[in-house]
């Protein structure tokens, strides 16, 4: 029986073996030197983790030595032995794709012809006047191609720099006034909170004062309805205005 540790382990590997194989499925079908290293870089990405997985799986299996039975482990040997000698098959493509590309490089700054300088000696010797004027007028054609072909690339190169420079630099601007309106927000939510607490200060005493008033108000209107009601009260003095009329007063005339 094999542990859920290993199992897993081994899940992972075989998840990046099949990535790597269609990596480099997908690697032949290109054309581009720049994809071909952008590719290459990935799939050496995905070789460096596998390695490392090897190694936890190993770890594993050591710690594991001891539960299994003999024929467990010389199995679990076997399959790590299998999965190292695919990975060495796949380290093995990438120097090959590597050591391609390197060519292409080369080539591409060298120029054509250079790689056959000895046979072009050998011909020379059999060439007349005309024709070592007409071969080297082709091979100067050829190295003014190769030196545009450089400059081009070199020109390109510089443009992308160019590019990426630029950019960086207004990714760094955008960063920068970001900071400035985080700023300006935190100084404004600020203000606001301070501008809330007065608020609520002044609600709150505007609130006791119109309650205080609306207690004056409540009791001189029940003092009024009390005397209304009860007009001779003596516990409650007289309202001016509200005050029950004087008797009229009786004159005796006497008659002389």
């Amino acid at each position: 029986m094999v542990s859920e540790e290993l199992a897993e382990i081994e899940g992972q590997i075989q998840d990046l073996f099949r990535a790597l194989s269609n990596g480099f499925q997908k690697l032949e079908k290109i054309k581009d030197s720049s994809r071909q290293s952008r590719q290459l870089e990935e799939l050496t990405d995905k070789m460096r983790e596998c390695k490392r997985l090897i190694k936890e799986y190993d770890r594993e299996l050591k710690d594991a030595d001891y539960k299994n039975d003999p024929s467990t482990n010389k199995m679990l040997n076997e399959k790590k032995q299998s999965m190292i000698k695919e990975l060495n098959s796949y380290v093995a493509l990438k120097k090959k794709y590597s050591s391609s590309l390197e060519h292409k490089r080369v080539d591409l700054f060298e120029g054509p012809g250079e790689g056959f300088a000895e046979d072009n000696v050998l011909l020379a010797s059999n060439m007349t006047n005309q024709q070592l004027l007409d071969h080297g007028n082709n091979m100067m054609d050829e190295t003014d191609q190769a030196i545009d072909r450089a400059k081009k690339v070199v020109h390109e190169t510089i443009n992308v720099g160019t590019e990426t420079a630029a950019a960086l630099k207004a990714q760094t601007e955008q960063m920068s006034r970001i900071v400035n309106e985080l700023d300006s927000i935190h100084f404004s939510i600020k203000k606001a909170s301070k501008l809330v607490k007065e608020i609520g200060r002044q609600v709150a005493t505007d609130r006791c004062i119109m309650a205080l008033l609306f207690l004056i108000v409540v009791g001189v209107i029940a003092i009024i309805i009390v005397k209304i009601v009860n007009p001779n009260n003596k516990d409650i003095r007289d309202i001016p205005g509200l005050a029950p009329p004087a008797p009229t007063r009786k004159l005796l005339w006497i008659s002389n």
